[in-house]
């Protein structure tokens, strides 16, 4: 019988199940979104059962769709939106209050006060982070604080939290397993990058009960198997596990240290791969662990993020209704030559790294009488870009070095006129890959290593195919121009 993997996929808007094969053909890939709840101005929240829900119900459609015997199946890959914070029981598995997204800027509060008692010094040499309300860490406190009764049930042992990875494989094992693994771990605020395990004393910075936290472990091992899941049968290793981008960049095959890639979702992330050794970023970076396998040595991995990048498109979509569908923006972007003038920094969440400023706000600046929609869609993508810009040259300079290419993956590299402007604002070659789902690859390709499917990784590099190679074609005057201009508006954001 030909064995498959089971890769789960599950992002801030939806879930994506891939089959893989054990060739590394995708057999069925399937999507099924879910409801976004915004309570207050700036906070994110999810259901953690409309999660569920949407995982269950894209399993079962891949599964028809690959028309499969579930007993084939040799492993269990997930991958997932990493700084999402979770709480819920351990007797019922019942939520404690609604998943907390990595979008949410509701502890920004809590966050400035910790700089002002000078702790960001040692948040950032434990943990390669930065005091921000994009990590896991203060989504954690504030739900002790705030939900009434948590924090003593906390310290009792009767409550669980978890990264959706963590909060999966609860689910996908009947609750046998309450695990996390070391790239998840590392986006907390809570995990000491160099003993590879949870700190005390961050910890009690944030006021955390330990008996809250899963065990770590690491990316590419059994942590259970299946049990009451519908459509699967019981039994089955869930193998796999690493945070999105970090599952990208495996997936990406970049394996050796100056490796680098791009994923273009919700938000757009930067990583390059810096081999087993940490590296403390000096210009706004963060530095996290990429994935762990068997015994040997950590992966580390520097990171830029940028919190919005097709949410921009869906704004376009949703907010202003300037497009029926986000693969729309390009024909409409392409009606006109550039974005005549008009700058638009998509801040709606705060600036992400390099500038770190919870604060900013989008602004568009440069309109005119003679502005119109395309020219708003143009500024649109040109912003995307233009933020993976300034991560580049954070990245850059962190290794005394100008990165030379990097590989392109997620649902907006697909949009050649995005790529296209990227390979010129950065003057770099920019490479995508025949299968842009790179994210969940990463994560099927480690659940198959835990259990045998493939060998080692030297297979997966061997898989890894181009679709395009963009190359600069911009000249320097253009370049610089534009550059001054979002320097410009990102300082008023």
């Amino acid at each position: 019988m030909t064995k498959h993997v089971l890769s789960i996929d599950q992002g801030t808007t939806g879930t994506t199940v891939m089959v893989l094969d054990e060739q590394i053909r995708v057999v069925a890939k399937v999507t099924q979104e879910f409801p976004q709840i915004y309570p207050k101005p700036g906070w994110v929240e999810h259901d953690p059962e409309a999660i569920w829900a949407s995982v269950t119900g894209a399993l079962g459609k891949a599964l028809e769709q690959a028309a499969i015997d579930p007993a084939s199946i040799a492993g269990i890959g997930i991958t997932n939106q990493r700084e999402t914070a979770l709480i819920w029981e351990r007797d019922s598995g019942r939520p404690v209050h609604n998943a907390i997204v990595w979008q949410d800027r509701r502890t920004a509060s809590t966050c400035e006060a910790m700089k002002s008692d000078g702790l960001e010094a040692l948040f950032r040499e434990r943990t390669g982070l930065v005091l921000d309300p994009y990590f896991s860490g203060t989504k954690v406190r504030w739900m002790l604080d705030n939900v009434a009764g948590t924090r003593e049930r906390a310290r009792q042992g009767k409550l669980a939290f978890g990264t959706v990875d963590c909060y999966l494989i609860w689910r996908l094992t009947g609750g046998a397993a309450h695990v996390t693994d070391v790239s998840n771990a590392s986006r907390t605020l809570l995990f000491n990058l160099g003993s590879l395990a949870w700190d005390p004393e961050l910890l009690a910075r944030l006021h955390v009960p330990e008996a809250l936290l899963p065990a770590v472990r690491g990316s590419s091992e059994v942590y259970g198997t299946t049990r009451g899941v519908p459509g699967l049968p019981d039994g089955i290793p869930v193998a796999g596990a690493a945070g999105d981008q970090q599952a990208a960049l495996f997936g990406q095959a970049c394996f050796a240290p100056g490796d680098a890639k791009c994923t273009y979702g919700t938000g757009a992330f930067l990583l390059v791969n810096t081999g087993e050794r940490p590296v403390a970023s000096t210009n706004g970076l963060l530095t996290t662990v990429a994935w762990k396998i068997g015994d040997r040595p950590a992966v580390y991995a520097l990171e830029g993020s940028a919190f919005i990048a097709g949410a921009a498109v869906q704004w376009l979509r949703d907010g202003l209704g300037l497009i029926e569908s986000a693969p729309q923006i390009e024909a409409l972007a392409q009606q006109v030559p550039d974005s005549g003038g008009v700058v638009f920094v998509p801040a709606l969440v705060g600036l992400g790294a390099p500038h770190w400023r919870p604060d900013a706000r989008g602004v568009i600046v440069g309109v005119t009488r003679g502005t119109t929609a395309a020219h708003l869609a143009r500024a649109t993508l040109d912003g995307i870009a233009l933020q993976i810009h300034d991560l580049a040259r954070a990245m850059s300079q962190d290794a005394g070095k100008p990165l030379a290419s990097f590989k392109v993956d997620g649902g907006a590299s697909a949009n050649d006129l995005l790529m296209q402007f990227q390979a010129d604002i950065l003057d770099m070659t920019i490479e995508r890959p025949q299968v842009i789902e790179t994210t969940a690859l990463g994560s099927a390709f480690l659940a198959g290593l835990a259990t045998g499917v493939w060998d080692n990784p030297e297979q997966i590099r061997s898989s890894w195919k181009p679709d395009r190679t963009f190359e600069p074609a911009m000249e320097p005057d253009e370049r610089k121009e534009h550059l001054a201009r979002w320097a410009r508006a990102v300082r008023i954001a």
